[in-house]
């Protein structure tokens, strides 16, 4: 499951960095972008994201206000990060029960840090069989139990279905690899598969084959501690003729 954040910042520049930034990391999905308080209040309410990031510079009090009012109308606020250049609203920030403060320009240690802290503290379990993916306004529904597998292409990926379809999103493979399901595994720098629609691995020839399609995946030795697990897993239902 994803976590849905907002971001409040009047700055197209450090908007569009930030998401860069959440990009890497798989897992985050912008839902809303606000340029003020008065947006930002409506599209929390609307969207109501796990995560918001605020760009406190020159308008701080008023998201201070802001963040005062969501608890008229929320039993439960969402995270809230605060960004600015300097450490002058840091002490407000706290008493408004910020859950981080970053400096600006990004640190990516920094964001690292707290996004790892973040996923211990409120994990997101996988509640369904379904992925979103998203394209400007556009969302897409994928039953996982159809993908065959996943193909990088350049910096998108390609769902390869059941069905013979290919649908494209527009994010990399290493964006996906944290939000499957566990039975989807990393084979190689270009694929990941479904480890349901595996008939065989061959060693020798580095290659696993899948019941549709007669498809045949190459993996590689970087993933070849994935392919180990994936044998033992296919291995404990299965009647060996190996003495």
């Amino acid at each position: 499951m994803e976590y849905r954040y907002t971001i409040i910042d009047a700055d197209a520049t450090s908007n569009l960095q930030l998401q860069h930034y959440l990009e890497d990391h798989g897992d985050f999905l912008c839902v809303d972008r606000s340029k003020d308080s008065r947006e930002g209040i409506n599209s929390i309410l609307k969207f109501l994201p796990d995560l918001v990031f605020i760009n406190l510079n020159d308008l701080a009090m008023d998201y201070f206000l802001m963040v005062s009012e969501l608890h008229q109308y929320m039993n439960e606020l969402p995270l809230i990060i605060g960004i600015a250049k300097s450490k002058e609203y840091a002490y407000h920030a706290i008493k408004n029960g910020f859950y981080d403060y970053w400096l600006m320009p990004y640190n990516e240690l920094d964001i690292r840090k707290t996004l790892l802290r973040l996923k211990k503290q409120h994990p997101k379990e996988v509640s369904s069989h379904t992925i979103c993916l998203k394209s400007y306004k556009d969302f897409q529904y994928l039953d996982t139990d159809e993908i065959l597998y996943l193909q990088a292409d350049n910096n998108a990926t390609d769902f390869i279905m059941k069905d013979g379809s290919v649908i494209s999103a527009f994010k990399t493979l290493k964006t996906f690899e944290r939000s499957l399901p566990k039975n989807f595994i990393r084979i190689h720098q270009s694929y990941i598969l479904n480890m349901d629609y595996v008939s065989r691995i061959n060693y020798g020839k580095s290659i696993c084959a899948l019941k549709e399609g007669k498809k045949q995946l190459p993996f590689s030795k970087t993933y070849k501690e994935n392919i180990d697990g994936l044998k033992k897993v296919l291995s404990r239902n299965a009647i060996s003729t190996l003495k």
